[in-house]
């Protein structure tokens, strides 16, 4: 039997992996009985910061490792193509119907056992153990976990966008679009003139923040790739429109002709606010790039200043909390094994990737090695040509990591970045990109042949030795 620590998107998809291979498993979640502060429910996989995916297409990064992972046959991404609500050009869910779905289907499992109970220290050593905590590990487990790694400390501070409801948009100000018309027009966008942006700036700045009110005596470190927007407005008076709020490709018909040059310099807004459908239904709808730590009652003032939203009904406020992760270039192996102890994986956000579909794949790999582990079969790392395998290499990665980071390590999102140079050099960005793409596909269809075919022990060809 393999232990899997936390039902998040890591754990759900380690679990399934696991019992999918005919191991039993127990997995383990402390919510509802002990609640996190970000969590809203005891669902397994519960989206608390965006319910986006990130890009859908498979020449964008997040979009590129979705589709590897659909290739491996994951059950979370499967289950967020079946949930998916219109996004644009990326892949969102219904989080409630989604997080429902996967719960289910874990809980009906014959070989899943859950536990709902908080995990106060690591397995047995002598236990195969998957540790997918995410970043919202519990207080007493990350302290077993930081005597064991020998580190003092590994956190920062995240924060989730608020929630409004799309009855309460004013549709005579907001318009749909989908930034450069690509696809559908599924996002509600409210334009802001430069008066209206720099007068909602000095509110951002002047607005009262929640206490962290465990961490008072700690510097507050932000993750960069998700800071609270009254942080990006204190950085700067153009920061937020370089940023979340930027207005280039979003253009409302009923402003005049798009081609006409002087309407276009008259009427462009000066920043634009976008909210992308919540749920299937589009009653609900979330502020892009808003992830805050404003006071509740700061939040419901500030933000109704913005044009469109003077009336909205929130459905939920942006909440701040730590989030712990792991300094995975010196403690983990490509395959996901603490180099310290080999029967202990570990998956998802605490080990430093970022993003939900990096989650995923962490949970796939885990899973996976775990039960060759239980089978005493070598475990495997993915092709580093994939958007997977160079994620997961780069993490583990103690040299080529630390040598890329500034001011310590910060998780790292999926990045073309990150793959191995292409043989030829591409200038053209779309060609490069593809590129990367059909490489990538190819060596994990080739990979996973291999693996398929190996299940008596040997190991592909793409990482032996």
């Amino acid at each position: 039997m393999v232990v899997v620590i936390g039902a998040g998107l890591a754990g759900t998809e380690a679990a399934w992996q696991i019992a999918e291979a005919g191991i039993p498993v127990r997995l383990v979640e402390m919510r509802p009985v002990r609640p996190s502060p970000a969590h809203h429910s005891g669902d397994f996989a519960e989206l608390v910061c965006s319910n986006s995916f990130g890009a859908l297409s498979p020449d964008r990064a997040a979009g590129l490792l979705q589709e590897e992972l659909r290739r491996l046959g994951s059950l979370v991404i499967r289950t967020a193509d079946v949930h998916a609500v219109p996004a644009g050009g990326a892949l969102a869910v219904d989080r409630g119907r989604y997080s429902a779905a996967l719960t289910a289907a874990v809980e009906a499992h014959p070989l899943v056992t859950v536990e709902r109970r908080e995990q106060l220290a690591l397995p047995d050593p002598e236990e195969i153990a998957v540790l997918a905590t995410g970043p919202l590990t519990g207080a007493a487990l990350a302290d077993d976990l930081l005597h064991f790694t020998g580190r003092e400390s590994c956190h920062f501070f995240d924060a989730a966008s608020p929630i409004v409801e799309g009855e309460g948009i004013d549709l005579s100000v907001a318009f749909r679009a989908s930034r450069y018309d690509k696809g559908d027009a599924d996002y509600i966008n409210c334009p802001m003139d430069r008066e209206q942006y720099l007068a909602f700036r000095t509110a951002l700045l002047e607005a009262e923040k929640a206490e962290l009110k465990d961490f008072e005596q700690e510097t507050a470190t932000f993750f960069e790739g998700c800071l609270p927007i009254e942080e990006l407005a204190r950085r700067g008076e153009d920061t937020m429109r370089y940023g979340p709020l930027k207005p280039i490709g979003l253009w409302d018909p009923r402003w005049g002709d798009l081609h006409d040059r002087d309407v276009r310099r008259a009427r462009r807004a000066h920043a634009v606010v976008q909210l992308r459908q919540e749920d299937r239904d589009g009653r609900l709808w979330n502020l892009v790039g808003f992830q805050t730590n404003l006071k509740w009652g700061e939040q419901q003032r500030v933000l109704r200043m913005i044009p469109g939203l003077e009336n909205a009904s929130f459905v939920r406020f942006g909440v701040m909390h730590r989030n712990t992760f792991l300094e995975s270039p010196e403690l983990l192996q490509p395959t996901l094994q603490f180099r310290q102890r080999p029967t202990l994986l570990a998956a998802g956000q605490i080990t430093g990737t970022e993003g939900y579909a990096a989650a995923v794949a962490g949970g796939w790999l885990a899973g996976t090695n775990a039960v060759r582990l239980v089978r005493g079969l070598p475990p495997l790392s993915l092709p580093p040509t994939t958007m997977a395998g160079a994620l997961l290499s780069f993490i583990s990665d103690e040299e080529r990591s630390h040598g890329s980071r500034k001011g310590g390590f910060q998780p790292m999102p999926p990045s073309f970045g990150l793959m191995p140079e292409l043989p030829e050099r591409i200038r053209d960005k779309r060609r490069r990109y593809g590129a990367y793409r059909d490489r990538a596909l190819a060596d994990l269809a080739a990979w996973e042949a291999q693996r398929r075919a190996g299940a008596s022990g040997a190991v592909p060809a793409a990482v032996a030795g």
